[in-house]
């Protein structure tokens, strides 16, 4: 059998449904094996940055790694954004490149290179991903393929690359057609008893418990067993960035968002918490604030797959070093008779502390407030399976004041905060859900960083509706050049500018619509969503005062509860 045969239908036989992918030389027998002998759908876009990105949200979204291909030289070089993002945010992906013959790579020999576009990406990309590979025998590709599937996706997910010269993936081998059989699930480890019932004995002791979901439980695919572990202990929950639509917006016990630009009534609830329960969240900076020493003040368990990562930054945490999933089906089987105090006093407190600091309050703003627009939209898009946010102001905006409905997902770019993501992850989550309806939300600036997928959105007729915030700046580094710069807004509003996005969109096919004022909101979100358009891509242009800030924001060396305005930041920020 041909090596690209093998790798294609091997590829068909995991479960994957699409590939995305920019053609190239190198990568020319690779398609045409797709296309002869799977189902498989091969999605080209525009750029290979915004393939690895929809490979990434494929795979947050299934569960089953996301696919990109690119050819050797830049098309390679080009994926590592979206590697890296899939990395630091624990998605599952496989990313294959085409490399140049053999015979044409330099080895050893004491140059930069021998053939046309050769570029050692196995070595660029060993640092972001689980493992990278360089196929040098045709016949390494049948374990190579199994082995990197089963990497991505076991304990932390995460990207793999596969490095495969076109010599070798023309290459005869003698193989039977492949096969796949999923692994049966493994046992819970015996020594996990001990840490649940520990932690149960801390949660009916505790006065004004907190849970902290982080990215964790969604990569899990452990929301049932969330459900039923908050259903059956009764805390309140906080939720890190990338968990935002770990717990529906209108269930009792959810608090909110925190963080350094978290809910200000949710960075106070975890302030004021006795038992911090964190499940499946790494505790970066941007969740605990510089004042490390505020945040450990009250006891914490931490349940993490990787040990690494408990007691890094926050010590004296009591370590849960499982894999969510489990811990959450150990918790809930070994305390399934158990009865916990409702912490009904607690949850007064927290009801009292988010009337007191409503989020459409904290911006001061003319013409329409951010915060109330999420609400807004939101109100009226039950019919989006998912929202993919950008990175700047408006994911911030979004995290804080969206009403996610209980099977809507949030997706975006934490750990490696690329801009430009939200407009290919909404191709890639589409796609992932059966080619339905995502809403991507993303800022003037980021949209100019992939804007050329809306041609692969009107190619595929995907119902993507986007919505382009545009304050026509960089507001979240203007802000800080407010802070720290004496308001010199170089590359921000100096020297920056910022198309008609309705325009743009209108020229690719896209019907759009602008609004500049608040009586406008809910036309224009009804509008998205009308018989005629649900199913159909749209653009809305939302008219963002250029100085409006995001609110709160932590004041940078100070704890958690303290945040800007009404708190000023003691030393200029490092992240």
């Amino acid at each position: 059998m041909k090596v690209s045969d093998y790798i294609a239908k091997y590829i068909e036989k995991r479960g994957v449904k699409c590939v995305f992918e920019i053609t190239g030389g190198m990568i020319t027998h690779l398609l045409d094996s797709f296309l002869q002998h799977t189902d498989v759908r091969i999605i080209t876009v525009h750029h290979e940055q915004a393939a690895a990105f929809a490979a990434d949200a494929c795979g947050r979204v299934t569960g089953i790694p996301g696919v990109a291909m690119a050819t050797s030289g830049p098309g390679a070089t080009n994926l590592l954004t979206g590697i890296g993002s899939c990395y630091f945010d624990s998605s599952p992906a496989v990313f294959i490149t085409g490399q140049v013959n053999r015979h044409e790579q330099k080895g050893d020999r004491n140059i930069r290179q021998l053939g046309f576009q050769e570029t050692d990406i196995v070595s660029m990309a060993q640092h972001i991903t689980k493992k990278s590979y360089l196929v040098q025998q045709p016949e390494d590709i049948p374990a190579i393929l199994k082995e990197a599937f089963e990497i991505a996706v076991e304990g932390r997910p995460g990207p793999v690359l596969i490095d495969i010269p076109m010599d070798v993936q023309r290459a005869d081998i003698d193989v039977a057609e492949p096969e796949y059989t999923a692994p049966a699930t493994p046992a819970v480890p015996a020594a996990l008893a001990a840490s649940v019932q520990q932690l149960s004995a801390a949660i009916k002791g505790a006065k004004r418990p907190l849970l902290l979901v982080g990215r964790g439980v969604r990569a899990a695919f452990a929301i049932p067993q969330l459900n039923e572990f908050i259903e059956k202990t009764g805390l309140p929950v906080v939720t890190s960035l990338l968990a935002v639509d770990a717990i529906p917006f209108a269930h009792p016990q959810r608090v909110g968002f925190i963080g350094a630009y978290g809910n200000r009534w949710a960075n106070i609830t975890l302030g004021d918490c006795d038992l911090l329960v964190v499940v499946g969240s790494r505790l970066d900076i941007r969740q605990t604030g510089a004042d490390v020493a505020f945040f450990e003040n009250r006891t914490i368990y931490h349940v993490d797959c990787e040990e690494a990562e408990i007691n890094n930054r926050v010590k004296g945490c009591v370590p849960i070093v499982s894999d969510v999933k489990d811990f959450l089906n150990a918790f809930n089987t070994l305390c399934a008779a158990e009865q916990y105090p409702r912490p009904d006093a607690w949850l007064q407190q927290i009801a009292t502390l988010k009337a007191e600091w409503p989020d459409i309050k904290e911006v001061v703003t003319r013409g329409i407030n951010p915060n109330f627009f999420m609400h807004t939209l939101s109100q009226h898009s039950g019919a989006t399976t998912s929202y993919t946010i950008d990175v700047g102001a408006h994911q911030m905006w979004a995290a804080q004041s969206l009403e996610l409905g209980e099977d809507q997902l949030f997706i975006t770019s934490a750990g490696m905060g690329a801009m430009g993501y939200a407009l290919p992850a909404a191709v890639g989550t589409s796609f992932a859900m059966g080619d339905k309806p995502v809403t991507a939300i993303i800022g003037d600036g980021s949209m100019q960083l992939n804007i050329q997928e809306l041609q692969t959105i009107v190619r595929n007729n995907l119902p993507i509706k986007i919505i382009v915030m545009n304050n026509q700046s960089l507001g979240m580094i203007r802000q800080f050049q407010d802070s720290y710069f004496g308001s010199r807004y170089q590359s921000t509003w100096w020297g920056y500018t910022a198309p008609d996005f309705a325009k743009v969109a209108l020229a690719y096919g896209i019907d759009a619509r602008t609004i500049e004022r608040e009586d406008e909101i809910a036309d224009a979100a009804q509008w998205l969503w009308n018989d005629d358009n649900a199913n159909r891509p749209q653009l809305l242009q939302v008219m963002i005062d250029p100085h409006t800030n995001t609110y709160p924001k932590i004041a940078f060396g100070k704890p958690l509860t303290e945040m800007e305005p009404f708190s000023k930041p003691i030393a200029m920020e490092g992240t």
